[in-house]
């Protein structure tokens, strides 16, 4: 096996890997990863140049028309099922890159690696079910079916928050279809996604079918999305740079899924279980630290039970352990970047500064690493900036309601639409609201549950297409439609066929008035 990893001094070293082989950047040049909880770097990584993203993609193109082709379905499944297999034994050292890479609390990130073997034989599943078919042409000189055939080499640009979940979100479903893919993990947090590749040149896949491309620049994935080579690119992150990265596919009509921000409610109505409502609401805004894109940072309460509620919610708050993500009694890891943890500040700070109540946390953390504490907010107004924007922290804003058109009104009066948490023991009440609230996800008593069967995806400026389900495969497919003349016989060149009735006329008879029927231009 290739080795993709190596020690440096104290730090490891990871290379890219393209076309079956881990290599060095062409340009030797390097960059290294912190570790968020000890603020010191871990890893040294290769910084790739666009030439390395280049040599990338013309393996993938090359690997198209190669081994992986003539596998087929069965034996793509096969290999993806061998890949889920590796995980599965490895997801102790995967988990323990991801956490040294982005913080993540050590049981949260093995389950996220757990759920990316569950992905793999997903759609591994689906892989041999692949199908065209026989269309009922009324012609019946024509024989007409079509073909799925892959859409090519997908561009997958990865965030830093989940990025082997994420990446299994694109990855299952474009190999099950036959693609190949190149990776562009993100800068803050390339570690995993290349100790991931170990695995996949383990598990025998082709050459070039899978490549990772890390690089320090934004420039990179900038590169990937404009690249008119590639054909579809997955992307998760922001809006603003999910917007950027629609543009430059555009102008070579490449494809894109976007799953992008979000600024999600949780709905507490006064009938709601009050305990497992505060649970909920821990696990959508607190785990993780909070850097969820679907994170549950609104939370409208029936204002009868408001104060009730957010004592509660506080009182969870600050029972929250915060510390070593590899200790299993963390709760709260620390944010993944310095950057990010700023930016968390200065939001909060700017809310305080408005006259918003902190009743928690509301700071940087004095303890090591880029910790900030759990934080409750209450009297924020709806056109906040701590309830418009997405923070991407462990902080909540907590708002009165009155009557179910309020909470209706507040929570769709955003521009994001990714996802919604409801909490209600009134059935009548769960279906009323779930077909009112604009969201790609809502949670009916229940908060942040996947499923590589269900759907995820958001409206409005929350994301194009969706990732999951069984039409997700979809996506890295093309139809192809094919027309078989088995008839023998010749035919009006500057006429086209368009009934049975038509084509049933003599050839005799069309050159002798070729001006009857139907043209394409009419």
């Amino acid at each position: 096996m290739a080795r993709g990893v190596v020690e440096a001094g104290s730090l490891k070293r990871y290379d890219l890997y393209v076309d079956g082989t881990f290599q060095p950047p062409s340009q030797n040049a390097r960059f290294e990863s912190v570790n968020p909880y000890t603020e010191e770097p871990w890893a040294t990584v290769a910084d790739a140049s666009v030439e390395d993203l280049d040599v990338a993609v013309d393996a993938a193109l090359r690997a198209l028309e190669g081994d992986w082709l003539t596998l087929g379905g069965a034996g793509r499944g096969k290999l993806m099922h061998r890949l889920a297999d590796l995980v599965e034994q490895n997801l102790a050292h995967l988990a323990a890159i991801e956490t040294s890479d982005n913080g993540k609390v050590r049981r949260d990130a093995e389950a996220q690696v757990a759920l990316v073997a569950k992905w793999l034989r997903y759609f591994a599943g689906l892989a041999d079910k692949i199908e065209g078919r026989v269309v009922s042409e009324p012609q019946a000189e024509y024989f007409v079916y079509t073909r799925r055939e892959p859409v090519g080499v997908v561009g997958a640009i990865l965030p830093w928050n989940a990025p082997l979940l994420l990446l299994a979100f694109k990855l299952a479903p474009a190999l099950a279809a036959g693609c190949t893919m190149v990776v562009k993990p993100s800068e803050f947090t390339p570690a995993s996604v290349l100790a991931f590749a170990q695995y996949v040149h383990k598990a025998g896949f082709p050459a070039g079918v899978f490549n990772v491309v890390s690089g320090s620049s934004r420039e990179l994935g900038a590169a990937l999305a404009a690249h008119p080579r590639v054909s579809r690119i997955a992307f998760t992150g922001s809006t603003q740079t999910g917007i950027s990265v629609s543009k430059a596919a555009s102008d070579h009509v490449g494809r894109v899924t976007l799953e992008l921000g979000g600024k999600s409610p949780q709905i507490v109505f006064a009938d709601a279980d009050l305990e497992a409502a505060v649970n909920g609401v821990v696990a959508g805004v607190f785990a993780a630290s909070g850097q969820m894109c679907h994170a549950g940072s609104r939370v409208l309460v029936e204002q009868s039970i408001h104060d009730a509620f957010v004592d509660a919610l506080v009182r969870r708050a600050r029972e929250a352990r915060l510390g070593d993500p590899t200790d299993p009694l963390t709760d709260i890891g620390p944010i993944s970047t310095e950057p990010q943890l700023r930016k968390i500040e200065e939001l909060v700070s700017a809310s305080a500064r408005s006259g918003a109540k902190i009743l928690c946390g509301g700071k940087v953390s004095p303890r090591s690493g880029y910790f900030f504490e759990p934080t409750v907010i209450t009297n924020v107004q709806q056109h906040a900036q701590i309830v418009r924007e997405e923070v991407f922290g462990p902080v909540v804003a907590v708002m009165p309601f009155d009557r179910e058109d309020d909470a209706i009104e507040m929570a769709n009066d955003t521009p994001y639409g990714l996802a919604a948490g409801l909490w209600t023991s009134n059935l009548n009440r769960a279906h009323r609201m779930v077909d009112r609230i604009k969201a790609g996800t809502v949670w009916v008593n229940c908060y942040r549950v996947a499923s590589p069967a269900v759907p995820f995806g958001g409206m409005k400026t929350s994301g194009v297409g969706r990732e999951n389900g069984l039409d997700a495969i979809n996506d890295y497919l093309e139809t192809k439609s094919v027309w078989m003349d088995v008839s023998g016989g010749k035919r009006d060149p500057y006429r086209i066929s368009s009934s049975s009735s038509e084509s049933s006329e003599s050839t005799t008879t069309r050159e002798s008035n070729p001006s009857r029927g139907d043209h394409l231009d009419e």
